[in-house]
């Protein structure tokens, strides 16, 4: 079927933009954009999720107020309405891209759950992409995707029951990803397979997984890493840029370190340093101080409330709620995956920036015996 996308001069397979190549449920293509506010205890995380074998888009936006996380969740059908070139909607929301790898804006628009938005982003570094990312267990694609970053400036307005939010780009810290392919777990919806008809999925004795995005008016730094409970490394990446403009080449990270707390409630860092290796062997500290943890799994990256992102819902369907974030029973439907904005500090620069971590299980640094 042609859609409006097959107009552009893009295509890399003999056939048309409403299907992909495999026919894996788990195939997702997905883009987020999150920030918070420097000043205040204030932050948000919106985006979309587009699974062409399961003939279903959905988005969600959550802005979280101190404790509380009023959170909006939408899903439709793809077939019933294919988007413009450059624009996708579902329900409310809409995503448009303005500029290529520069500028992208989302809106939620009125709605009956009382939540809107406007955001639009402008690029300060360039776009990265992340390390490929393939594994297999037991013969079987697990992970197979890509994925870019971006840092920029966001300006617009947040509304939640009536109270607005203007945003004063000068203090927020703010970006996005756009990420693609074949996924398991967090992100890439929950698929019953069929219970009693399939092996069960192995369990790691633990797992940890971090990610760092610290930026500096002169420098992004980026790393993630995933550890055995031992310690050791089976996947790593790492960048340093310069803004836009200062014509300087993408310098990797060698290798990266953590001396972190822990909250007591969850893994979730409380404090504590990342270090890394340069492309020139130097080892720089990065002392981090915690503003505020956002968990996407209640905005549909875990199940939560009835629903998590890429399960069908019907033709056309919403919810929204409000969660609060001290209540931990309720959070540990959706607290794998978690997100911590920071204050960064290192050899006198004060930057802001993301750790986001997946920590479970047995972790001899960190003394875990198990999950």
């Amino acid at each position: 079927m042609l859609t409006p996308q097959d107009e552009l001069l893009c295509h890399q397979l003999p056939t048309t933009f409403d299907h992909v190549q495999q026919s894996d449920l788990r195939w997702t293509e997905r883009v987020v954009m999150y920030g918070f506010d420097k000043t205040r205890r204030v932050s948000v995380m919106t985006g979309m999720a587009r699974y062409p074998n399961r003939n279903l888009i959905d988005a969600y936006a959550m802005i979280t107020i101190g404790d509380k996380a009023h959170t909006i969740r939408m899903s439709r059908q793809i077939d019933a309405r294919y988007d413009g070139i450059g624009s996708w909607q579902v329900g409310p929301f809409t995503y448009e891209i303005i500029e290529p790898l520069q500028k992208v804006r989302a809106t939620l628009a009125d709605n009956e759950h009382g939540i809107k938005l406007q955001l639009e982003f402008d690029a300060q570094f360039p776009a990265y992409e992340q390390e490929p990312a393939f594994f297999r267990t037991r013969g079987r694609v697990r992970e197979d995707a890509r994925r870019y970053y971006q840092n920029g400036r966001v300006s617009g307005w947040l509304e939640y029951d009536g109270e607005r939010i203007e945003i004063d780009p000068a203090d927020w810290w703010f970006g996005r990803d756009h990420s693609w392919g074949t996924r398991h777990g967090g992100g890439g919806g929950a698929i019953n397979e069929g219970a009693g008809t399939l092996q069960p999925n192995e369990i790691p004795d633990g797992v940890l997984y971090y990610m760092g995005i610290f930026q500096f008016e002169d420098e992004l730094v980026h790393f993630a890493q995933r550890e055995t409970p031992e310690g050791a490394r089976w996947h790593f990446e790492g960048n340093i840029l310069s803004p836009l403009g200062a014509d300087t080449e993408p310098q990797p990270v060698r290798d990266a370190g953590h001396d972190l707390t822990f909250r007591d409630d969850f893994r979730i860092v409380s404090g504590g340093t990342f270090t890394i290796v340069d492309a020139l062997g130097k080892t720089r500290e990065f002392t981090i101080t915690p503003v505020g943890d956002f968990w996407p799994g209640i905005a549909g990256y875990d199940f939560y409330r009835g629903y998590a992102s890429g399960l069908w819902k019907g033709e056309d369907w919403s919810d929204s709620f409000v969660a609060d974030l001290t209540d931990t029973a309720d959070l540990k439907q959706a607290s794998m995956l978690s997100e911590t904005f920071c204050k960064i500090e290192t050899e006198g620069k004060v930057g802001y920036g993301l750790v986001e971590m997946v920590f479970m299980g047995r972790n001899e640094r960190y003394g875990y015996k198990g999950y």
